[in-house]
């Protein structure tokens, strides 16, 4: 994996340790050689996973939507900012440069992402690991409704592992390393799904 899509909040939660997180993902994936393509915000989490990485001589790719580069401000430290025209060109962006998708705590934005990432293996426009890092708990319900969609038949069985979850970013990181894909549903006949 040369680089990933980190997904995360813009906000900064009053726990100090989503903020610390978020510095540590970034630090950990600069120490690895691991470059780094996020939202392109240095507010929040998003400013915390650039940082982390750029102090640790990693490279940053910021991709942030043009009617936000004023709301989030944008980051201009980033090794190339790119500025596209709406959300739909900055997740085709992520995946694109990427070579998988870690979510770290965030909202509603976050959410979103990490759902097409999933969305999208599930189909067969990306073979790419989805990874979820499951700090503090975090995304235990997350984990909970997707095992509901899976034990009630929305999910199925052959893409039941396509999110990879874990509780640090060293265990995740391996786990995504060893990822092996599943058979898309544009590759499955009609018996199969």
């Amino acid at each position: 994996m040369k680089r990933l899509a980190v997904y995360c909040g813009s906000a900064s939660p009053e726990d100090p340790r989503y903020l610390e997180l978020a510095h540590e993902v970034g630090a950990e994936l600069a120490r690895r050689g691991i470059g780094v393509v996020y939202g392109g915000g240095k507010l929040g989490l998003m400013g915390a996973v650039a940082k982390g990485a750029k102090d640790n001589g990693g490279e940053v790719i910021g991709i942030i939507p043009e009617h936000l580069v004023k709301a989030e401000v944008a980051n201009h430290d980033c090794d190339e900012l790119v500025t596209v025209s709406g959300m739909h060109e900055r997740k085709q962006r992520f995946t694109d440069l990427s070579d998988g998708f870690v979510t770290i705590p965030g909202g509603v934005g976050t959410m979103d992402e990490l759902w097409e990432a999933m969305s999208w293996s599930q189909l067969g426009y990306h073979s790419k690991p989805v990874g979820l890092l499951n700090a503090f708990g975090f995304y235990d319900h997350l984990l909970a409704f997707n095992a509901k969609m899976a034990e009630v038949g929305f999910v199925r069985p052959a893409h039941q592992n396509i999110l990879i979850a874990a509780t640090s970013i060293h265990e995740l990181l391996a786990k995504m390393e060893s990822y092996q894909p599943h058979t898309p549903i544009f590759r499955m006949k009609a018996e199969e799904l």
